[in-house]
């Protein structure tokens, strides 16, 4: 037996709600890359800048922390490393992002304000000596 219901009880699927939580699932997505941290460098007390913009282009991130003994405790991407070896560590890191990405990669060089400057320089020199160009100083904006 073959029951015909009338027009209006005729079956639609509605597409506003679907458009409408597609939507929703969209926002949720940007807003969760959006909080999602750049920063790949240790905790470490940056110095103050009125200027501090953070860098996205960059994929190495060096962090300087002062040593207990007067030093400076040298991290690429949270890996211990001494002076003598960070250039050779950034020029195998900088091949494999070159290969993977095509183009030379940046460094995020994250010193804490109470590195000295000499130790300071002395970490540009050898990512100098990594034939790396691309170095961005990392700071705190200023509050006032």
């Amino acid at each position: 037996m073959k029951v015909r219901l009338p027009e209006e009880y005729a079956t639609r699927v509605e597409m506003l709600p679907l458009i409408d939580i597609v939507f929703l699932l969209l926002v949720f997505f940007i807003y969760a890359m959006l909080s999602m941290a750049v920063h790949r460098g240790l905790d470490v007390e940056l110095p103050v800048s009125a200027a501090a913009s953070l860098e996205k282009e960059a994929t190495l991130a060096v962090s300087l922390r002062p040593g207990a003994e007067g030093g400076v405790h040298i991290l690429v991407d949270e890996e211990p490393v001494e002076l003598a070896g960070l250039a050779a560590m950034l020029r195998e890191r900088a091949a494999g992002e070159t290969e993977r990405s095509g183009r030379e990669p940046g460094v995020l060089l994250f010193a804490d304000r109470r590195v000295s400057y000499q130790e300071l320089f002395n970490v540009l020199d050898r990512i100098s000596q990594a034939n790396l160009s691309r170095i961005s100083l990392q700071a705190d904006a200023d509050q006032q």
